[in-house]
């Protein structure tokens, strides 16, 4: 039977509603999307500039929702009981996250960083789960109304809690600090992401930093030791009288890499975490994960958990969509891997991913082929930034690039002449270019700006295994129709 979270009085309290009548009902969900409502949940519609979920009310009613939470009334539902009235949806659902936070007893960790937020959000799942209840936010609910929803669903039993905190902007994740009240913060790194928006690489991480401002005295920061602005960081959680744990491979840090053996499915990790000697594997490849696996056995520990556990828990961890998943594609004459890590990209998550992409072995006659997007919001500094990719993919043995977009044309250009493999306006023109030029043996390594809508080039070489050259031009990005879109930009 379904854990209840909510009942309608329950509701009505936290968000300070009205009900039209007395009938009990029970939530054991909540969904601001009508079109994944499931019976039993309370559904919330939000108000866009371009959309306004109220249209949807009747329709999640009938799929099963136990319960709405509106500030219209819409026709023919006048007078139901399944109905909260409040003055704006979006304070409601703010209000039932902070209410949701409130009723937890759990050691609440929340992440944050310019890349790797997601991925230690789900080690850090893993490592805990193994030790009691455990919740973590679903995907990558990192922004204004991520978080309350993620809080609103946080089960009041839970040990363990973990939130990820994203933001474009200054001024953004303070508030959602505030809102989830972490015992322990991790920063997983600084650079040069969405700086667009940021006068310096130094304002990022202040605004990173706002992570520290829900958390008292006694709470823990967990802080990236090798990175250039390690010491800001510092000052800043010092402000807040925070204890500091440090992780990298700096000798002085307090979760340190020891040794770290590269393979081409996994990584093999010898680590010191704070006075604990531990061994362990991640079925993922790659540098960039096994410093952050420092980070989260520093915050288990942290968090009252047990390091060894956790640190054996992390051979669990299975590649996320879209963030470095791998699918054998059969193709005339044999198959090739596909490495998708189309969700997003900045320059040092390209770089990273590029050094994956080497440590993979092409099939007989098979090639190493990334695929790249444009990388968004690096403002004026974007020709470089892109140019600055180029030796990433020389040392990543790539033999070929294909790109797209007008900011990766600077790449592309930069690269050596015989790795230039085309570029394209989008990656709808790109797609058919990739997939007539693939062959077996291949290793082909697929990322770019979640507006640059990579999946429509995922979806093509996927294509190619069922022998179907049609696909989806706008690739997998959400629709706004009342529902929950996926946030393009909050990282």
């Amino acid at each position: 039977m379904a854990e209840v979270l909510w009942t309608a009085d329950d509701v009505a309290a936290a968000c300070n509603g009205r009900r039209a009548g007395t009938a009990a009902w029970a939530a054991t969900g909540v969904s601001i999307d009508s079109r994944t409502v499931a019976a039993g949940d309370l559904f919330i519609p939000l108000k866009g500039p371009n959309f306004d979920g109220h249209a949807f009310v009747a329709q999640s009613l009938e799929k099963g929702a136990a319960g709405a939470i509106v500030a219209d009334i819409p026709a023919g539902l006048e007078g139901d009981p399944r109905l909260v009235k409040v003055e704006d949806t979006m304070a409601a659902l703010e209000d039932l996250g902070r209410m949701g936070r409130l009723n937890a007893s759990a050691k609440v960790i929340a992440v944050t960083g310019s890349v790797g937020k997601t991925g230690t959000k789900e080690a850090l799942k893993v490592a805990l789960e193994s030790q009691g209840k455990t919740f973590a936010t679903v995907g990558s609910l990192n922004n204004h109304w991520g978080v309350p929803l993620s809080l609103s669903r946080f089960p009041a039993d839970s040990r363990f809690g973990v939130f990820e905190l994203g933001m474009n902007h200054a001024g953004e994740i303070g508030p959602l600090s505030r809102m989830v009240r972490p015992d322990v913060a991790i920063i997983t790194t600084v650079e040069a992401v969405h700086i667009e928006f940021f006068p310096s690489v130094e304002a990022i991480a202040d605004a990173k930093a706002e992570i520290f401002e829900g958390m008292g005295p006694g709470g823990t920061a967990v802080l990236p030791r090798d990175n250039p602005h390690y010491s800001r960081l510092l000052a800043a959680a010092r402000t807040q009288g925070l204890h500091i744990l440090s992780f990298g491979a700096d000798a002085a840090a307090d979760g340190r890499l020891l040794t770290l053996d590269l393979l081409p499915d996994s990584s093999h990790v010898q680590a010191h975490i704070d006075g604990v000697d531990v061994t362990y594997t991640i079925p993922l490849p790659g540098r960039h994960h096994a410093i952050n696996s420092l980070a989260v056995l520093l915050a288990v520990k942290a968090a009252g958990g047990d390091v060894a556990i956790a640190a054996a828990s992390l051979a669990n961890l299975s590649p996320i969509k879209g963030r470095g998943q791998r699918s054998a594609i059969t193709v005339p004459g044999g198959t090739l891997t596909l490495i998708d890590e189309s969700y997003n990209a900045s320059p040092v998550s390209v770089k990273a991913a590029a050094g994956v992409l080497g440590q993979v072995p092409p099939g007989a006659g098979g090639r190493r082929i990334a695929v790249l997007g444009d990388m968004r919001e690096l403002g004026e500094q974007s020709p470089e930034l892109h140019v600055s990719v180029a030796p990433a993919l020389v040392a990543g043995h790539c033999d070929l690039l294909y790109c797209c977009g007008p900011n990766m044309r600077h790449l592309f250009d930069a690269v050596p002449a015989a790795m230039r493999g085309a570029h394209a306006a989008d990656s709808a023109a790109l797609a058919p270019l990739l997939a007539a030029a693939l062959r077996p043996g291949d290793v082909v390594m697929v990322k770019g700006s979640a507006g640059s809508r990579m999946a429509t080039v995922v979806d093509a070489v996927k294509a190619m295994a069922n022998k179907i050259d049609k696909f989806d031009p706008q690739g997998t990005a959400a629709t706004l129709n009342g529902g929950e879109p996926r946030d393009k930009n909050a990282v």
